[in-house]
């Protein structure tokens, strides 16, 4: 039988612990709780509080709680903690003997041993206050690790081969980031560079001082000083208001009663944009960046070098940083990995291999496919109505929700209609559509009317997309069953035929998809045979003949069979002919239409010939 081992990481704002559990490695914890608040505290009573009970007072009653002990270890500063004096051990120690209780409760087993994990700048001090830790929690440390090895492990770099990544840490209090080699067992950390005093909890700082200025501003009241409460709440606010936005495009904020003047009492309510968020907290995101470029300096290596980047830290949903990282580093940065869970798991998985669990890497669920929609949008320089925008990205753990904003293409639209994809490809056109409808009655509005849209896809596929009308909350939704399996030809052919329809449904200038919102917006400003319907042309007005119109149907139809296993050269030439062939019938040229005819008659024969050498 296995040794019981587990995995911690003894964060400085969370902390979790990790074990092999029903054949695989998993954090553990009691209830729907993964991650203990890395907080002590003594309440009035004298009532040993640890995790979330300590940090909900620690706002109010600073000198009865402690929190970031971990940037303390290896001093040698007492800790005066409700009357009593603590070292950084012994609180470290109180954090680690909560997480054994918790692996106990959902093991039935108290473990007895641990792999526990520390940055890769800690000193040979820091690491033996932590196995001191350890020790008086009554755990045998059997292996300290490196929280970028511990990373490398969860995400799989321990099959053997050699790999060289960038491991980019933005926890709640800390930051750093490692360049690494791993090959087989053995991790190289070949530089580390960062800053001990900056994380997300910093966010939350920037985040609260808006909100106290915007409190001041329409109250004329500073709850920063002499309000403890009310800058505690306040805190709590900015942090739930910054989870959302990692999210959201917008966090609306309502903390009533915050204070009271006069018998009356004050309340704050703002909404926050990202973008305003973003701006706020750039210049820190900005300066991560630059450990990033010292770290590839001192390691010797380029960008270029690098095999993957692997986000840890739950800091690293914040949009931005992904998306300035992803500037610099011209890789997208891996996320497939829970973040906050990361170096736990990776623990785990070194801690069920030295119990004898063979153990590759953690398994996680994803999605496996990013799902977004078109708009309308710029290729080449010009409009083109399919531009593809992803609003979930593949390789994303599930569950997950995450919205977009986007906005109506003319004054006075009063619908749109969405179109929904699946695929990587920045055509819509070349992904595949998985489900379409529309949203009317928008409220009329001479300049851009912004409508969101949100996506929730869960562990078992079912996708559910909402376009939401931001000014009055007018919603539509759909849902998409099975989203996450693979296509069958069958459907893929199903959804090209309907994909072809949305492009016939084009005609000379009007487009059926044209909207700057999901976008795929019917959108004209002219009018379809003497009829106008919100500005919207879905043709659904009859045309009259012209001549040929039967034949040249006919013969789209048949480049239309081709399309999938037409190069992509020959399928833009055949979509340009079609267009022609549309505008013909449209403005009943017959001359035009003879032109374009032949010309889509002269590709076809080609194609034709060629095609059945090509890949299906």
């Amino acid at each position: 039988m296995s040794d019981l081992i587990v995995g911690i990481d003894l964060g400085t704002t969370n902390s979790e612990v990790a074990a092999f559990a029903d054949g695989q490695v998993r954090v553990l914890g009691p209830g729907d709780r993964r991650i203990l608040p890395s907080c002590v505290g003594f309440s009035a009573s004298g009532e040993l509080l640890v995790g979330e009970p300590a940090r909900n007072q620690q706002a109010l009653y600073p000198e009865r709680t402690v929190r970031s002990i971990k940037r303390r270890m290896g001093s040698q500063e007492a800790v005066l903690l409700g009357g009593k004096s603590l070292t950084p051990p012994e609180i470290s120690a109180l954090i680690l003997r909560e997480l054994a209780e918790w692996a106990r409760l959902s093991l039935g087993v108290r473990p007895e041993k641990a792999v526990i994990t520390v940055p890769a700048y800690f000193s040979d001090a820091q690491r033996a206050a932590t196995r001191e830790a350890g020790a008086l929690a009554g755990l045998e440390v059997v292996r300290i690790l490196n929280e970028p090895t511990a990373a490398s492990l969860a995400y799989g770099y321990g099959d053997g081969s050699r790999h060289t990544a960038l491991i980019y840490d933005l926890g709640g209090g800390t930051f750093d980031v490692s360049v690494v080699t791993v090959e087989g067992d053995i991790t190289e950390v070949l530089s580390s560079h960062g800053n001990n005093r900056l994380g997300g909890d910093d966010f939350d700082d920037l985040l609260a001082e808006r909100l106290a200025q915007e409190f001041q501003k329409q109250h004329g009241v500073d709850v920063r000083n002499g309000h403890p409460a009310a800058k505690a709440r306040l805190w709590w606010a900015a942090e739930e208001a910054k989870k959302k936005l990692s999210q959201e495009p917008y966090a609306r904020i309502r903390e009533e009663a915050l204070v009271e003047r006069n018998g009356k009492p004050l309340h704050l309510e703002i909404e926050i944009s990202r973008t305003d968020y973003e701006t706020l907290i750039r210049p820190l995101v900005e300066s991560t960046l630059d450990s990033v470029s010292r770290a590839l300096q001192d390691s010797g290596r380029k960008p270029g070098d690098m095999d993957a980047v692997l986000l840890v830290g739950g800091s690293t949903r914040t949009p931005l940083v992904f998306n300035l990282l992803t500037e610099r580093m011209a890789i997208e940065p891996r996320q497939d990995v829970h973040p906050d869970l990361c170096v736990a798991l990776g623990a785990g998985v070194l801690a069920s291999r030295l119990a004898g669990r063979d153990v590759d890497r953690v398994l996680v669920d994803v999605s496996p496919y990013s799902f977004g929609v078109s708009f309308l949008g710029e290729r080449g320089g010009v409009p083109y109505p399919h531009c593809y925008k992803p609003i979930i990205h593949r390789n994303t753990p599930l569950p997950l929700t995450r919205t977009e904003r986007f906005y109506t293409s003319h004054p006075f639209q009063t619908r749109v209609d969405v179109q929904v994809y699946q695929g990587e490809d920045d055509d819509a056109l070349k992904n595949i559509l998985v489900g379409d409808f529309r949203v009317e009655g928008l409220t009329e509005m001479e300049e851009d009317n912004e409508v969101l849209c949100r996506m929730r896809l869960d562990l078992d596929g079912v996708l559910e997309v909402t376009s939401i009308e931001k000014a009055t909350g007018k919603s539509k939704q759909i849902t998409v069953a099975n989203a996450m399996q693979a296509k069958s030809p069958e459907e893929i052919a199903a959804g090209k035929k309907r994909i072809h329809e949305l492009f016939e449904s084009r005609s000379g200038e009007h487009s059926a998809s044209a909207g700057d919102f999901p976008d795929s917006y019917d959108d004209t400003d002219g009018e379809t045979d003497g009829e106008t319907d919100e500005g919207l042309t879905i043709d659904a007005v009859a045309k009259p003949e012209v001549p040929g119109e039967a034949a040249a149907k006919g013969l789209m139809e048949r480049s239309r069979n081709l399309f999938d296993r037409m190069h992509e050269e020959d399928r833009e030439e055949a979509i340009d002919i079609h267009e022609r062939i549309g505008a013909a019938i449209e403005s009943g040229d017959t001359a035009a239409l003879a032109e374009a005819y032949r010309a889509l008659t002269e590709l076809l024969f080609f194609m034709e010939g060629q095609i059945g050498g090509r890949p299906n």
